[in-house]
């Protein structure tokens, strides 16, 4: 198949390190890859960046370059300039803000305003910053509540309230769509409430389905249209489904597609992760994912299962063509400034400041 009569397929892959090589080159033109997700180790300064990802964007125009780029202990990018965003929880602790000289709380409007203000602010320079430098998704933001259970989740959350989450996340997604960035709520239907870390476990989450849907469930529901992508959590919450939520018809397909209403993308959590073992093997995880609703799969830092993957998946042609149908919708379709054409651009400039004021970033 000629490059340029190809679409973006329903695997997401990364690269081994600072510039492609030729297996890295062989695996991004295969037909079924439509994604190229970086890491820490993909970067070591921008301009470093800037090339690697025009020699992917040479070799396919139409896969979706991204990263995981939420702030916080979750920032791939954070030297040579890049602004070392806070932990969305720090936004979520600014909307109950205490007066200083009184200790108790601000005026809540008020206080909400600023947080919200922050939030689009960190959006814009999170997406703007990644845009400069040929990236075009980030992985955020992260919807899951913050119920002091779950370490792995963390402050990466940004409150224990479904309104608050649903808040500053609009906020932030207004802010990469400023920068021209789709967005991506993560980790459906919540990953909060499990105390295991699926990267290393397979977490449990023994509550029933209507307290899911009327809690952690809630920012997905409130986001509605103005959310572009989710990602499912490696979680099995046993009173709904034994398999875990990225592996679920019932999550996927009736809950998030049917009830929710959902019609963007659907990624798959890493594939390598041991909260998708339960799948047995990378191509049975796949397969699974995909058969849920999964419009997009990830398999990252192993190399050898994402050749497995390549070589041996079965995508039907309808199936594909929905999937980059749907990814195609997360490309970015305004071209970004150059990152010294962005220093000087007011709305970064004054973005900056406000989370400078505000003592967010340095």
């Amino acid at each position: 198949m000629n490059k340029s009569t190809m679409k973006p397929g329903p695997v997401t892959l990364d690269v081994v390190g600072l510039e492609l090589s030729a297996e890295d080159c062989r695996r991004i033109l295969h037909p079924l890859t439509g994604g190229v997700i970086l890491f820490g180790r993909n970067f070591a300064n921008r301009q470093q960046l800037t090339k690697l990802t025009s020699e992917i964007k040479k070799l396919r125009s139409d896969v979706l370059i991204s990263i995981d780029h939420e702030g916080g202990r979750v920032q791939r990018c954070r030297t040579n300039g890049f602004t070392h965003l806070p932990a969305m929880r720090k936004l979520g602790e600014l909307w109950g803000l205490k007066n200083k000289s009184t200790q108790k709380p601000k005026h809540s409007a008020e206080s909400a305003a600023v947080a919200m203000a922050a939030a689009t602010a960190c959006g814009y320079i999170l997406a703007a910053e990644l845009r400069a430098c040929g990236v075009d998704f980030s992985f955020t933001p992260v919807l899951d509540l913050d119920f002091g259970r779950s370490g792995v989740i963390g402050d990466r959350a940004f409150s224990r309230d479904p309104q608050i989450t649903f808040a500053l996340a609009k906020s932030l997604n207004e802010g990469l769509r400023l920068a021209g960035m789709a967005n991506c709520g993560k980790h459906f239907p919540g990953h909060g409430w499990a105390e295991a870390d699926s990267h290393v476990a397979i977490p449990v989450d023994e509550r029933p389905l209507q307290k899911i849907l009327n809690d952690d469930a809630k920012p997905y529901e409130w986001l509605d249209l103005s959310l572009t992508a989710v990602m499912p959590a490696h979680v099995i919450y046993p009173q709904v489904d034994k398999n875990p939520a990225g592996f679920s018809k019932v999550w996927l397909h009736s809950i998030l597609r049917q009830e929710l209403g959902f019609q963007g993308v659907i990624f798959s959590d890493d594939l390598s992760m041991e909260g998708a073992s339960v799948a047995g093997s990378v191509v049975k995880g796949a397969d699974m994912a995909l058969e849920a609703g999964c419009d997009a799969v990830l398999i990252c830092n192993r190399p050898d299962l994402a050749d497995q993957l390549l070589s041996q998946l079965k995508v039907s042609k309808t199936k594909q063509a929905e999937s980059a149908t749907r990814l195609n919708r997360l490309m970015p379709t305004v071209t970004a400034p150059a990152w010294d054409e962005l220093q000087g651009e007011a709305q970064y400039q004054h973005a900056k400041g406000l989370l400078q004021q505000l003592k967010l970033i340095a």
